[in-house]
Formats: structure tokens, C-alpha cells, sequence
């Protein structure tokens, strides 16, 4: 018998105010980012592309992130594993290729920089670079901006917990709380910097570090996906209300390697890695949905079915786009009259 619509209990994500929709979209943006990463790392090994830094293991950190944003107001300014979080506010799987190939068409930066340094301005993320964490004080920057010209907006900044002890973390912390700016800190804690464990780089909790700043610092789940969606949109919640700051500390585990060019097998164990597997993220929000009668095996398989289509068109794309002109290597580089910006 199906059960009464007026007097059933309502879902974890109802309760959050998201619709079946919105949660089996939130699905289907964890799968994508895991299949496009998956795809990346096997193109590096056939030799199609140079260098991919992998978020396997992140992704439901980044959608929770990404749908508690207002994707028409909000600034972005991602580090280089939110593939996931990119997509989720309207990156294409195409245009990710076109960077993994270092083509001309690249949104983030004509092909100049490596994959995942992102920048794309018709979504509001905001062009990033190697040197970690100097996104902090940009993403303050544009929150002081917000606040001085009476926006409801916030700046979203992402960076891992080991660099979170470099000094422009804490710099731009410490401005952000003085002034109680519209921005969220989001600590993707994923237990290594490159190889460095968490118990040799941080002695407590990132999150409590918050508190020297004079602003809540919130420890989450990152591997919970409707977790994250509510603590982010609550911390949106006090920023636009004049509140101030938060810093989240998402806590996961990265699955893959730093990048191809790390053999993480050097500093951690298979079985270590095989324990963290079984809190994956992915999988639990697909049991969750499955629970929930919103979701099956069938249509699981049909989305697997789907999106690998989306990848290989988007990879063909990718490997056939060109190359850009060598002329043009200058371009951006120099102030140029009537020069344009990238899209």
C-alpha cells in the first residue's frame, strides 16, 4: 500500500528543503564528477594527456557546497580537486576536457595553465593558480567588496587542510573576522598534503582555528552529502545576514593518488585505503536514495549509461579541438588595446 503523501515522514533532504529532483540531481553530479576523474586518469596513463590531480573521494563535499550556493550572485574560487563543484554550478564536461588537452578553447585559461586551475567568468569562479591558498585573501577581497556595496552575496573559497597552515589562510581569516565579511572557508580535509598525514601537519582541528579569528569554525562529515548542504546553508544564511564568516572543515579521505605523478603506495597502505572506500561517499548516497523509493538499480545503470555517453563525446571533442597558435603565448600576458577576457 502505497503510504499516505499528507501524513508519511518526511525524507532527511525534504527536511532540508530539497526536493526528490534536487537530491537525485545532487546523485547525479557525485557520479559525473567520479566518472570524468576515473576517465581523466586513464587518459594520463594511455598517454592522451600530460597531468591530472584527482578528487576521488571529495565529491560529496563539493555538490553539498555547490547546491546550498546562489549560483546567480555567489563568487567562486575553487581549488584544483573541485571538478565536482565546478560542473555543479555549470562547468561542462566538454570544457574540463578542453583544459585536460590544453586547448585553445579552455575556459580557465586558453590552455596556458594545467587541468583544474579553474577560471571561468560567466560563472562567477574566480581564475585560480599553483601557489596554494592565495585564493583566501582574493575570496575576502571580493566579500569586502559585497559588504561595501550592500550585496547578498557571499565569496566561497576552497583549499585542502594542509595548507591551511600557510600564512595567506590565516591572513585573510583574520581580516575576514575583524570585519565580519560575507565569506565561507571551506577545508576539504582529505588526511594527506601529498604525503604528509594529518597527524604530522595539524596538532587539533582546523575548524576550531576559526575561533581565534572570532567567527564559528564547523566540523562536517564530507563524506555526507546532505550534510554539507546543511551546514553550508546555514553558514550562507549568517553571511547575508551580516553575521560574518564561517569556516567549514569538511572531513574525507582522498582515494587516489595526489596526482599521476604521485605513487602514494610510498606513505600509506592498500588496506588503509580499502577502509576509507567502504565510508565513500558516492555509494552511501546512492543506498540513501535507493532507501528513500527514489531511486533504483535499473536507473542507476541507465545514468552510468548516460553519463559515459557525455564523457565520450566530450573526450572526442576534447582530443580533436585545437591547439592554440603559438602567436598567442603573449596574449594576456601584456596589456594589449581593446584585448578581451576569457569567458
Amino acid at each position: 500500500m502505497t503510504p499516505d503523501m499528507t501524513t508519511r515522514q518526511q525524507t532527511r533532504h525534504e527536511e532540508l528543503g530539497l526536493t526528490h529532483k534536487q537530491a537525485q540531481e545532487m546523485y547525479r553530479m557525485m557520479l559525473l564528477a567520479r566518472m570524468y576523474d576515473e576517465r581523466a586518469l586513464l587518459l594520463q596513463r594511455a598517454g592522451k594527456i600530460n597531468f591530472h590531480v584527482s578528487g576521488i573521494g571529495q565529491e560529496a563535499a563539493q555538490i553539498g557546497a555547490a547546491f546550498a550556493l546562489d549560483h546567480q550572485k555567489d563568487y567562486f574560487l575553487p581549488y584544483y580537486r573541485d571538478y565536482g563543484f565546478v560542473m555543479s554550478v555549470g562547468m561542462t564536461v566538454r570544457e574540463l576536457m578542453l583544459a585536460l588537452f590544453g586547448k585553445a578553447g579552455d575556459p580557465n585559461s586558453g590552455g596556458r595553465q594545467m587541468p583544474g586551475h579553474f577560471g571561468c567568468k560567466r560563472l562567477r569562479i574566480v581564475t585560480g593558480s599553483s601557489p596554494v591558498t592565495t585564493q583566501v585573501p582574493h575570496a575576502v577581497g571580493i566579500a569586502l567588496a559585497a559588504k561595501m556595496r550592500n550585496e547578498d552575496s557571499v565569496s566561497f573559497v576552497t583549499l585542502g587542510e594542509g595548507s591551511s597552515n600557510q600564512g595567506d589562510f590565516h591572513e585573510g581569516c583574520n581580516f575576514a573576522g575583524v570585519h565580519k565579511l560575507p565569506t565561507i572557508i571551506m577545508v576539504e580535509n582529505n588526511q594527506y598534503a601529498i604525503s604528509v598525514p594529518i597527524a604530522k601537519q595539524i596538532a587539533g582541528r582546523v575548524c576550531d582555528r576559526a575561533l581565534g579569528y572570532g567567527f564559528p569554525g564547523v566540523q562536517v562529515d564530507g563524506c555526507d552529502v546532505l550534510e554539507v548542504y546543511r551546514v553550508m546553508k546555514e553558514a550562507r544564511e549568517r553571511a547575508v545576514r551580516g553575521e560574518g564568516p564561517t569556516l567549514v572543515e569538511a572531513v574525507m579521505y582522498r582515494l587516489s593518488p595526489h596526482s599521476t605523478a604521485d605513487n602514494d603506495m610510498v606513505y600509506r597502505t592498500k588496506e588503509e585505503v580499502e577502509e576509507h572506500r567502504n565510508k565513500d561517499g558516492l555509494p552511501r548516497f546512492k543506498a540513501y536514495l535507493i532507501e528513500c523509493g527514489i531511486w533504483s538499480e535499473d536507473e542507476d545503470a541507465a545514468l552510468r549509461t548516460e553519463l559515459k555517453a557525455v564523457l565520450d563525446d566530450a573526450t572526442a571533442y576534447g582530443e580533436q579541438a585545437p591547439f592554440p597558435q603559438g602567436e598567442e603565448a603573449l596574449k594576456h600576458v601584456y596589456a594589449e588595446e581593446g584585448q578581451g577576457t576569457w569567458q
